[in-house]
């Protein structure tokens, strides 16, 4: 490009000039998601390291800053907005997650591969089997430690996409396709469940005024949104404004992420032929995976393990629950609830997948990072002890997890890596 040229404004809610080069949604997701998991991983890696240095007083200082101390005046209301850096991450910056997922689940449910039941039947069954199991696994192990123990319960029961995603990238790239959707609809379901769960679950209290008030500017958006006005100049204000309301409104401020999520439309394509949904996909991905959850992971996954050690993590009952709800119940959960469904029903397996394979993506599911650090926040309170038991709890289940479905994906994919070969050499001869 000539030194001279004007360059290209990028819009922020519009197609993009490289959209075309995607060939599909699916395939333009799993390359962020990948990079975004990577990102993720460098962001956990470092809170740790950093809460385990000499210096780690800092990390502390910068999770507990407050960036404004005070409250926010809109005529007669007001919003309290005196939250801690770790805190804004959690509430603000997941809500931009939290917005990706709400368009995943529209796209999917209209039209995706939850459209027909039909196809969506076992993996989204797989899916509630998936988190029930871990929840009973946690129920079983901390039932005898008190009914605070027990707000923990849902902890083990999320999985996240980003990791699983990225993981299985790195080392599947033999692996049938059908593979990659099972577990792409397996992910949308337990978004889905995590959502209501954390909504019905982990709301305290319940302000309907403000609750109420949020529908204003999530209707305006909407409004616009289905009248193909992209105009981050209206868009976004309206977006931190329903943020604001139901922040104060005592459900979890992440919400209003999916609500916006959900308004945008599906089936209709634009004027550049593309549906809007994708198009806000492509602008906004990067930005959570990229940005928003990493810088998450890093507020949330600071635990020090110098004060206490590893061994108060393994006496501790919460902890052993998450772990065990998170590597085990994962994966009777998500296999048994499959194989049942074959044996017991007339649901079959996609043609092109093995049980082993299954047994891989049962094993991807504990990896539970983003979301089971935010429903532990919610339980227990961030910086407790209890909460950063759960936190390190996270850690080893997920890695454990993502080790274990390594070693079986990774022979699952030389496998079919010699089927391939062997079927080339057949060609090539006959």
């Amino acid at each position: 490009m000539p030194h001279d040229a004007p360059r290209p404004r990028t819009r922020l809610f519009g197609r993009q000039e490289g959209d075309d080069r995607d060939r599909s949604v699916v395939a333009a997701a799993l390359r962020t998601e990948t990079v975004g998991g990577a990102v993720l991983l460098v962001a956990a890696v470092a809170a740790v390291v950093w809460a385990n240095l000499p210096g780690r007083e800092a990390y502390t200082a910068l999770r507990e800053t407050v960036p404004y101390d005070g409250t926010l005046g809109l005529g007669p209301l007001s919003f309290h907005l005196d939250l801690t850096l770790s805190a804004w991450a959690a509430d603000g910056l997941l809500a931009v997650f939290f917005f990706i997922v709400g368009l995943e689940l529209k796209r999917e449910f209209l039209a995706g591969s939850l459209r027909k039941p039909s196809q969506a039947a076992m993996p989204m069954l797989a899916a509630v089997g998936g988190m029930t199991v871990p929840a009973l696994f946690y129920v079983a192990v901390t039932f005898s430690a008190g009914p605070d123990a027990l707000r923990g319960w849902a902890i083990p029961a999320a999985t996240d996409i980003a990791f699983a995603l990225a993981v299985l990238a790195v080392i599947g790239s033999g692996l049938p396709s059908a593979l990659r959707a099972f577990l792409l609809t397996l992910a949308v379901v337990d978004d889905l469940l995590a959502i209501i769960i954390i909504a019905v679950f982990y709301t305290d209290t319940l302000e309907l005024g403000y609750l109420a008030g949020a529908l204003v500017p999530v209707g305006l958006f909407a409004l616009l949104v289905q009248r193909r006005i992209t105009s981050e100049w209206l868009l976004v204000p309206l977006a931190l404004l329903a943020w604001l309301f139901v922040h104060e409104s005592g459900v979890h401020a992440t919400i209003a992420g999916v609500l916006l999520g959900l308004t945008v439309p599906v089936l209709r394509p634009g004027r550049e032929g593309v549906c809007l949904a994708t198009s806000i996909e492509h602008a906004w991905r990067p930005v959570s995976a990229g940005f928003a959850i990493p810088v998450y992971a890093f507020f949330a996954a600071g635990v020090n393990f110098t004060e206490g050690g590893v061994g108060e993590v393994f006496a501790d009952r919460v902890a052993l629950g998450v772990m065990l709800g998170l590597v085990g119940g994962k994966v009777v959960g998500v296999f048994g609830t499959t194989w049942l469904l074959a044996r017991f029903t007339k649901a079959e397996l996609d043609a092109d997948l093995a049980w082993g394979d299954v047994l891989g993506v049962a094993l991807l599911a504990g990896i539970g990072f983003t979301v089971s650090l935010l429903i532990g926040e919610l339980a227990f309170g961030a910086g407790s002890e209890t909460g950063q038991h759960v936190t390190a709890a996270v850690l080893f289940g997920s890695l454990t997890s993502a080790v274990l479905a390594s070693v079986v994906l990774l022979r699952r994919n030389k496998a079919y890596r010699l089927v391939a070969e062997r079927e080339a050499a057949r060609t090539a001869t006959a």
